[in-house]
């Protein structure tokens, strides 16, 4: 996904009301922004540091400007705005990056899953192989905790949404369909993705019982810079 004009430099204040931040542009001039993440984004931030940010023509726009990428506290990049993900994803999976999901000549956004009351992110099918779809289910993955250890958890706060797509992914495996949650790790230091226990032990829970259900967890992370977020390569999802 390359990005022109690339993103514009500032220096990131704070993030308040959940989706405004104040940042610092080059000219010493406090600029508020949209910030695009409903989640904590829980040690993706500190104050002082670069932040890169885009800006878009649309006029009806009350902020112009959205946070996109972050620098964490222990000096890493973080793509925070998690509406990128499914984009990233489905470009990966045109140009063949994300092997695991090659092969299928339909691919759909936004699936209504009416049997299990709940929209998932991507069917895909082939017609030429087998009557099975494959639907997938895209998680944005930003918070890494520790200083260097590498290891990344999701969610990065309590999701009764996360564990309901988690239900409807095994319900999926059931019907005889295959069902991947998809792991999009936008953070330059995570090398591993787990279930947060620690902050949501009941999402934990679901997707122990979806794996052993036969639901596929595959995470693969972003190579990060102001003018181009690009999926590259598999990483493990360690399940405790």
């Amino acid at each position: 996904m390359n990005f022109y004009p690339e993103f514009n430099e500032a220096i990131f204040e704070k993030r308040y009301k959940r989706f405004l931040t104040d940042i610092t542009q080059p000219d010493g001039t406090t600029l508020t922004i949209h910030c695009p993440n409903t989640g904590s984004m829980r040690n993706c931030t500190a104050p002082g540091t670069p932040c890169w940010y885009s800006t878009s023509d649309n006029k009806k726009r009350k902020y112009a400007q959205t946070l996109e990428i972050t620098t964490t506290p222990s000096g890493h990049l973080a793509g925070v705005n998690t509406g990128r993900a499914n984009k990233l994803v489905a470009e990966a999976i045109e140009n063949g990056v994300i092997t695991e999901l090659s092969g299928y000549n339909d691919l759909k956004a936004e699936v209504k899953c009416e049997d299990f009351e709940s929209r998932l992110d991507f069917r895909m099918r082939d017609h030429s192989a087998d009557d099975r779809d494959c639907f997938v289910e895209v998680k944005s993955v930003t918070l890494m905790d520790g200083e260097s250890n590498g290891e990344g958890f999701f969610p990065d706060s309590v999701s009764v949404r996360g564990s309901k797509h988690l239900q409807a992914l095994m319900g999926l495996v059931d019907q005889g369909h295959r069902a991947v949650i998809f792991y999009c790790v936008q953070h330059s230091g995570i090398e591993t993705v787990s279930p947060a226990d620690h902050i949501d032990e009941e999402y934990g829970k679901w997707l122990r019982k979806a794996v052993a259900k036969g639901v596929e967890a595959i995470a693969y992370k972003a190579v990060i810079s102001p003018s181009e977020i690009t999926l590259a390569q598999r990483i493990p999802v360690v399940i405790p």
